[in-house]
Formats: structure tokens, C-alpha cells, sequence
């Protein structure tokens, strides 16, 4: 009966270990972005999901003019981290509205696919940052 518990204790002390090591496999850092390259694209907000762990947003845009638009998946921080540097929430900016985001690419060449620096939209001219620390260095100043 001892040897019974003991190895169920052992199974659940296993089975809460890989539950944690399956959550931090499930988390990605942003290494796949080039984040010493920016580029900007115009275009027509089609979604954005303000869900956890990123908010995203789908623009259907361009990078240089005379190209046909394409839709970019467009990745930013989480919906808390938004909140925090200000100005960003759930309807920040509605889907039709034409934007400008300036993005790092990804790395990989060929796919549409960034991490969010900041948008502006180009009706009012409104911005919104995405690096809480951006946020803070313009107070040092």
C-alpha cells in the first residue's frame, strides 16, 4: 500500500512538471522578427482580435505604392501590456479604418507576417505605441 502512494505522489509530481514545461514550450519570443528592420505599410484595417497571450490585427495593404494590396497578420503584445502604454483598447481602431503600422518583419523572407512597433490612424492622425519602454523614455527626456 506505501509503495501505492508513494507512486502515485511520484505520477503527480510528474504530471504537474510537464504541465509547466508544456506552457513555456507554448510561448514564443519575438526572435522570429527582425527587429533591427522596420517597414511601413498603408492600408485598410480588416480585424483586430484582442485576445491573450498577442493581440493581432490583419491589414490589408501595401509596402511601396503601385503594389496590390495584401492582407498581413500583424503581431503585438498582449491586451494588458496595450492598456498600459496607453491610448490602445478593445475598439481602438475599427476595422475599415485606413491605417499606417510600422512593423519589424519577419525574418523569414516571402511571408506577411510582423511584430507591431506602432499605428497610426490616418483619419485623425491618432498613435498608438506598443513597447511600454518607449512609453516611459519619452517622459526622461
Amino acid at each position: 500500500m506505501r509503495f501505492f502512494m508513494k507512486s502515485i505522489g511520484v505520477f503527480a509530481v510528474l504530471a504537474v512538471v510537464a504541465a509547466g514545461i508544456s506552457q513555456v514550450v507554448a510561448h514564443h519570443s519575438a526572435s522570429m522578427f527582425d527587429v533591427l528592420r522596420s517597414e511601413v505599410l498603408k492600408g485598410k484595417l480588416v480585424e483586430l482580435r484582442w485576445v491573450n497571450p498577442h493581440v493581432t490585427l490583419t491589414v490589408k495593404g501595401t509596402l511601396k505604392s503601385g503594389e496590390a494590396p495584401a492582407e498581413w497578420l500583424i503581431e503585438t503584445t498582449s491586451p494588458g501590456n496595450l492598456t498600459r502604454v496607453g491610448g490602445w483598447q478593445r475598439d481602438a481602431v475599427k476595422p475599415g479604418e485606413l491605417v499606417e503600422v510600422v512593423f519589424h518583419p519577419l525574418r523569414e523572407p516571402g511571408k506577411r507576417l510582423g511584430l507591431l512597433r506602432q499605428l497610426t490612424t490616418l483619419s485623425n492622425g491618432e498613435v498608438y505605441a506598443t513597447n511600454i519602454r518607449d512609453h516611459e523614455r519619452a517622459d526622461l527626456e
